[in-house]
């Protein structure tokens, strides 16, 4: 684990070392969806309401140049559209309408600065029946199909919001906006992304919806081979209380859990008969029960059985596997992961961010042309 002091340099070498994004502070996908983007490089300026407290130092705050406006001001207002006038990206998260309302609709902005790459962050997306609705994540991969297959047999359990906002909304954000400023570079033209998170999730679903449709897969909570149904792949309950992952699918490696967790039972040749799920699922419950989730990793970690033990997250930074990788870091004391993806030749950087006025910032970018 790696330790970032407050000191660390703002400066960036990343990949989008250049890019220009100014951000309209918001809350989940769109601040998570920028820091990626600083992590990377990118310059990234985030305009925030006159009077809203920040956390600095907080994970998601990382990398930014902060700056407090106010948007009913009109001067304040023509420096913002100064200021994306010299952006390579536009970042906001507010529901339809509301960017028009304040005069930065895409209309202004795109006439003034063409090849802007304007992104646009909504649970709902820009239009359709629910499109000015209120709702979180859960609301958001509920309408997909997601929600109805994870959890328990007896009823859906909401997957933190990983599904809708960090993976079908920031995700598919950070993918959008760079695909447009790749093709504004040969186009001279940006556009605006519609990132919506219930898009996202659905296009998550992509592989189960093709399951669906060659009969692989049936509707339904653990009655699947990746939903808990099958004993081969799923979480398990040690002696100790701690839980054990396996996903021993392929049969070479079906065949490695048979002889490590000793299932010599011949019941367990009917790997892929579903019928016999249940039964063989209650059966290697009970031999996980057996021993300690440190007692298991000794026998099964490393080996080609597809295993891993459950861990915290204060657990998972202490793994060796995740230490030697420096997976975490940790800034002004607080546990955080590091960036990702990695870069062999412009690596990312969890840079500090940095207080100033958007005078400050409209001075410098003028003074790069």
């Amino acid at each position: 684990m790696v330790a970032i002091s407050g000191s660390n340099t703002t400066g960036a070498n990343g990949p989008l070392a250049g890019v220009r994004v100014v951000e309209f502070a918001g809350i989940g996908p769109g601040p998570f969806a920028c820091m990626m983007l600083a992590d990377m490089g990118a310059e990234v300026v985030t305009l925030d309401r006159v009077g809203v407290p920040r956390n600095l130092k907080g994970v998601a705050s990382r990398g930014r140049k902060w700056v407090h406006v106010d948007l009913k001001n009109e001067k304040s207002r023509d420096e913002i559209i100064a200021l994306l006038s010299m952006a390579d990206v536009l970042i906001e998260g507010f529901r339809p309408g509301v960017m028009e309302r304040v005069g930065l609709g895409p209309d202004v902005i795109l006439g003034r600065n063409p090849r802007l790459v304007y992104g646009r962050m909504t649970g709902w997306g820009q239009h359709g029946p629910l499109a000015n609705a209120a709702g979180h994540d859960i609301n958001y991969i509920s309408i997909t199909g997601a929600l109805a297959a994870i959890g328990p047999r007896e009823r859906p359990i909401p997957p933190l919001n990983l599904v809708g906002d960090f993976g079908g909304g920031a995700l598919y954000l950070v993918v959008g906006v760079l695909a447009a400023v790749i093709e504004a570079k040969k186009s001279g033209k940006g556009q605006v992304v519609d990132a919506a998170m219930c898009d996202g999730a659905a296009s998550l679903m992509t592989m189960f919806f093709d399951m669906k449709a060659t009969g692989n897969w049936v509707e339904g909570r653990e009655k699947n081979m990746l939903d808990g149904g099958a004993h081969f792949y799923g979480v398990f309950e040690c002696a100790c209380g701690n839980f054990i992952s396996i996903g021993s699918i392929e049969p070479q490696f079906y065949a490695i859990l048979r002889q490590q967790a000793a299932l010599h039972d011949a019941e367990f040749d009917a790997q892929m008969d579903p019928r016999a799920w249940p039964k063989l699922k209650q059966k290697l419950a009970a031999v996980f029960k057996s021993k300690t989730r440190e007692e298991w990793c000794k026998v099964m970690e490393g080996s080609d059985v597809c295993f891993a033990p459950v861990l915290t997250m204060t657990e998972a930074s202490r793994h060796e596997h995740m230490v030697s990788r420096e997976v975490f870091l940790t800034r002004h004391g607080v546990l955080q992961p590091a960036p990702a993806p990695r870069f062999s030749r412009t690596p990312s950087m969890a840079r500090e961010p940095e207080e100033l006025s958007l005078a400050e910032i409209l001075g410098s970018w003028k003074g790069e042309r």
